[in-house]
């Protein structure tokens, strides 16, 4: 069962804080699902599907329904890090296409920075019970770390340079000096990125993401509900899921998940990189979002730094735009968990709701893509393509 036109993105909401001292964690998913609502023209009385992931408080998929007084036929509570809003779009196609529910909400919240967490570069515990946790922690595995990697791995094996990844910041900073709601609004330059403090060589303070609190929320509906609807249609026509993990001791850092997830989505759209019009890429560092670019197929494995470079990703003057909200690198990473927010811009920018400064021209074919976990070790890959009907 394919989900090509079966499903729609119907409602978007993106929450305008990124401090929420004066807010609890279940109330932020409630405001975002309120919002997301709203947006779509329905009520919390129509949605028969939900889905949320580990940033979901109590019992995640089942305290926030009794929360919120939904009264469900479908609900997914899967949790793959960072991308598991990605996928759960994908999930939500398929269990609207398979007849399971009409109107599923996603939604996701934290509270990482008014918790005063020191996300990238705290140790992470991982002793507990996961099967690696013992063998692993002893060696410091911090997140900052486990991209860094990577880094150092893709510059040893193709000559990519700290300039070039420096590039991806310069290029989120264009963008999000726009939104009123980034973190990060001053645009910068590849001198200032590389001479930022060293977080984890070779990754510099402005290779890295926010920490923000917030959330948003997503509503994916059938084809009858988004025609009988006053919005834009967005329509969904291809995702692909894919975990990536040690395999068996097969470790290659310079590759993601995405060079499943990846090939998985177009082949279902029917379409390839090169007819995207703009793109929604993960970037919890710049390293992440060059190796994903590469995975996508947007360039040959080890030209990620020619592609990043001279401002090829900026609206408007490069041939890729991307994250054209800021991203995770300037704008928000709520929750430490942006996959979320990668769709958000996505149908921003089909329905032409983008920025004007950043709004891609004729923007009818997008892509988001997330990827959750540590690029490093052992993460899950999630793309969806969009299409504007």
């Amino acid at each position: 069962m394919s989900i090509k036109g079966k499903a729609y993105i119907a409602g978007i909401y993106e929450h305008p804080t990124r401090k929420a001292d004066d807010k609890t964690l279940a109330q932020l998913h409630a405001e975002v699902a309120k919002g997301a609502l709203e947006d779509a023209g329905l009520t919390k009385a129509d949605v028969d599907g939900y889905f949320c992931a580990g940033d979901a408080p109590g019992r995640g998929v089942l305290s926030m329904a009794d929360y919120l007084g939904l009264k469900l036929s479908h609900y997914d509570g899967t949790d793959s890090g960072g991308s598991s809003y990605i996928v759960h779009v994908g999930h939500a196609a398929e269990a609207i296409a398979a007849g399971k529910c009409k109107v599923a909400l996603i939604t996701l919240a934290g509270r990482p920075r008014a918790e005063g967490m020191a996300t990238g570069t705290a140790p992470r515990n991982v002793t507990g019970d996961t099967p690696e946790g013992s063998f692993e922690f002893p060696y410091g595995p911090a997140t900052a770390n486990m991209y860094a990697m990577c880094a150092m791995r893709h510059m040893y094996e193709f000559g990519t340079t700290s300039e070039q990844l420096a590039w991806i910041k310069v290029a989120a900073s264009h963008h999000a000096q726009w939104n009123e709601h980034a973190m990060l609004r001053d645009v910068v330059t590849v001198e200032e990125v590389v001479n930022s403090p060293m977080i984890a060589d070779p990754l510099h303070r402005l290779d890295c993401c926010v920490i923000s609190d917030g959330g948003g929320a997503i509503i994916v509906v059938a084809r009858e509900i988004a025609k009988s609807l006053k919005r834009p249609l967005v329509k969904l026509v291809g995702a692909g899921e894919a975990p990536k993990g040690q395999m068996g001791g097969k470790i290659d850092l310079t590759y993601s998940g995405a060079v499943w997830s990846g090939p998985a989505a177009f082949a279902e759209a029917g379409v390839k990189p090169s007819d995207m019009k703009y793109v929604s890429i993960y970037d919890s560092f710049t390293i992440t979002v060059l190796m994903q670019l590469e995975d996508l197929g947007f360039c040959e494995k080890g030209k990620g730094g020619r592609l990043v470079a001279d401002g090829n990703l900026i609206s408007g003057t490069g041939k890729l735009p991307f994250n054209t909200d800021g991203g995770g690198l300037c704008n928000n990473h709520p929750a430490n968990r942006g996959g979320l927010t990668k769709v958000l811009e996505a149908v921003r920018q089909l329905r032409g709701e983008a920025h004007p400064k950043v709004q891609v021209k004729h923007c009818d074919l997008a892509l988001a893509h997330g990827t959750g976990g540590l690029l490093g070790s052992r993460h899950g890959s999630a793309t969806v393509i969009m299409e504007r009907e």
